[in-house]
């Protein structure tokens, strides 16, 4: 029996016209009239406490809530999921990510392959060679250790990488550099290989197919840089490759001997503990890379076993849909108060948005609801001085996440306390704002209090965890995943595929010849592009 459209579901249409009284409820009467509140809506898992008591529901909206998931499916396609069922329809394609973290040991059959030994010879193929860089076994073409590793990917290649190296630098060999270049702009590989020394570093060179245009385009210039400064046959003492792809990387000069695989069953953006975290597990070494897939495995075991009304991911999950398809939200904001996690929200963009913009459901149909919000954010207490004026007075609703943990990395005189103070304090604040009595019992003058006055009921989760440790950022990235996956489910829509980013990788394939051409190409676009090509030409001839 198929799932009807999302807005044909009773609980869709239920939530609808609870959202008709519920528009009109300040969080300041729900605190009010409930004293507990805040001691019941809250659930832990992995290490990670989720306090959603500060989010414009009630009881009646989280029953209407997993009333939908359960006539969404939401827990019998998760076990599709979970059993390697093909659920990214669009590709045909095995959804897997959650076997890159489970243990060894365990199997998981596959049409008639076990995952399981395969993923494990990879990760204990990528051991091997991490121990070697890290105790100065593995030399370059003169002899010397290496004391470089430069990650050359993009997407899902370069965010999973840069986001845990940034995370977990506390964690990290201070004896190795490490540098990730992504952008097909050169000022990225010239900035990122400027101080190094070639005989001294590695290129992790990641790409699937080994056909990525911008990856390709970056290796290439990187393979240049080590003959320049080495000669012709040093490319296989100082490039390994991260593909599926033999013959291109071979042909490409690299040693497939020197090859890490992965399977067309992890989608980029959901790879960062598959071999394209080979950056990640030289960086960590051994232990602290499992520690990570520990962290990852928790939570996907949280979210497979745990009651709906306890389960973290699809709890975020559902108030997203909430705000989203009845509040109107277009953004979600996510704000983690810990510097190591700068690259957090960056990274979540690609998990968030490459899923979840789609605007057809799995069957093809054309949705008329909204999908996936824009994910953004920064670290607290920077975007406290930037943005936050917006999420506080604007007209636009924005429910964030508050990321924070119980102790520093760094601890220094009173630091830590004042940071934390500005989790619970900007929840509070955006909860309940200030009235315009409270305004004016300040005395402030009548021309300013309306200036002055917030007015709250703006949603937000708080996240705590202990402190930042490889762990806890598996169960973080995990927790996002699967509340990714929860949305999907709900709107119907495959969150596996990325159509969306071929169609202008294409067009440019054309047009680079165009502006590279010596002579005056003759141009078929629209007059726009033609336009804007003429004078990029121009441009460029200039003395």
């Amino acid at each position: 029996m198929s799932i009807p459209p999302l807005c044909e579901r009773p609980a869709y249409e239920a939530l609808a016209r609870h959202y008709s009284k519920m528009e009109r409820r300040h969080l300041r009467e729900l605190f009010a009239e409930d004293a507990t509140r805040g001691e019941r809506f809250c659930a832990e898992a992995a290490g990670i406490y989720l306090d959603y008591s500060k989010n414009r529901i009630t009881e009646e909206t989280l029953s209407l809530l997993m009333q939908l998931a359960r006539e969404s499916e939401l827990e019998r396609r998760r076990d599709m999921m979970f059993a390697g069922e093909r659920i990214n329809v669009s590709e045909n394609r095995s959804v897997l990510h959650v076997a890159l973290r489970m243990p060894k040991g365990t199997s998981l059959m596959v049409d008639g392959i076990d995952v399981m030994a395969e993923v494990h010879e990879v990760l204990d193929r990528m051991a091997d060679f991490a121990i070697k860089i890290r105790s100065g076994a593995w030399t370059g073409h003169t002899g010397k250790p290496i004391r470089n590793i430069v990650n050359i990917g993009i997407g899902g290649s370069d965010l999973g990488p840069v986001m845990a190296y940034e995370a977990l630098r506390h964690y990290t060999d201070r004896n190795l550099t490490f540098r990730f270049v992504s952008n097909v702009d050169s000022t990225d590989f010239v900035e990122a290989t400027r101080d190094l020394a070639a005989e001294e570093t590695l290129f992790i060179v990641s790409s699937k197919t080994f056909g990525t245009l911008e990856t390709l385009t970056n290796a290439t210039s990187a393979r240049d840089w080590v003959i320049g400064q080495l000669g012709d046959y040093a490319v296989a003492k100082h490039f390994v490759a991260v593909s599926t792809n033999a013959d291109r990387v071979a042909e490409f000069g690299i040693d497939t001997a020197n090859m890490f695989g992965f399977w067309d069953w992890v989608g980029g953006r959901y790879s960062m503990d598959s071999a394209i975290g080979l950056s990640t597990m030289v960086a960590l070494g051994l232990e602290g890379f499992g520690d990570l897939l520990a962290g990852f495995h928790a939570m996907d075991e949280h979210f497979r076993t745990a009651p709906p009304e306890k389960n973290l991911p699809m709890l975020m999950g559902l108030l997203a849909v909430w705000y989203v398809n009845f509040f109107g939200a277009q953004s979600i904001g996510v704000m983690p108060y810990d510097q190591y996690l700068k690259r957090f929200p960056a990274y979540l963009q690609q998990l968030t948005m490459e899923s979840n913009g789609k605007h057809v459901t799995v069957d093809g149909a054309v949705v008329d609801y909204q999908t996936g919000p824009v994910y953004w954010g920064e670290p607290g207490t920077n975007g406290q001085h930037s943005f936050y004026q917006l999420i506080h007075q604007g007209t636009a609703l924005i429910p964030i996440d508050l990321i924070g943990f119980g102790k520093s990395l760094n601890p220094l005189r009173d630091h830590h306390d004042i940071l934390s103070s500005n989790v619970f304090a900007q929840a509070q604040a955006l909860a309940f704002g200030k009235t315009e009595q409270e305004v004016r019992a300040e005395g402030t003058p009548d021309a300013v209090v309306p200036h002055r006055v917030m007015q709250g009921n703006r949603p937000t989760n708080v996240l705590l965890a202990e402190k930042l440790t490889p762990h806890a950022l598996g169960a973080l990235v995990a927790l996002y995943e699967h509340s990714v996956f929860t949305q999907g489910t709900i709107w119907g829509i495959d969150s596996f595929d990325q159509w969306g980013v071929e169609l202008g990788k294409q067009l440019a394939l054309a047009i680079i010849p165009e502006l590279k051409s010596a002579t005056e190409p003759e141009l078929g676009h629209d007059s726009s592009t033609n336009a804007l090509i003429r004078h990029y030409r121009a441009l460029k001839a200039r003395p």
